[in-house]
């Protein structure tokens, strides 16, 4: 059994923006067809527009709030709120309010830095 310990992935900065923890992934553990990230956006920040070619996406919003912008639609989100992030889908997240927006993100296949196309 493989338990990965959030304090003990190193936090790094994404060419969209967001602060990553890398939870589960090839990287760091036995998973191949899927990965688990915990991303944090601070006050005023978003990321940067973008869609992954193969990939479809997952977010958990765990705290905070903010705005989801996919595809031409925005709407509004906080705790609890799951969104579906189809693979070719255009999408930026930003925070709003007071506090950071963090939120866990879900990939399959994989998070790969080479299947990020930015739009912005």
């Amino acid at each position: 059994m493989e338990v990965i310990a959030r304090n003990h992935c190193r936090p790094f900065i994404t060419e969209d923006g967001s602060e990553i923890r890398e939870l589960l992934a090839h990287r760091n553990s036995s998973i191949r067809k899927q990965s688990l990230a915990e991303a944090t956006l601070r006050a005023g920040q978003s990321t940067r527009a973008h869609y992954h070619p193969r990939a479809e996406e997952i977010y958990y919003i765990l705290r905070g709030q903010g705005r989801m912008k996919m595809s031409g639609q925005e709407c509004r989100v906080g705790p609890g709120d799951a969104v579906a992030i189809p693979a070719g889908a255009d999408h930026k997240i930003f925070q709003e309010g007071p506090g950071e927006l963090v939120f866990l993100c879900c990939c399959a296949p994989g998070y790969e830095p080479d299947d990020v196309v930015f739009t912005e």
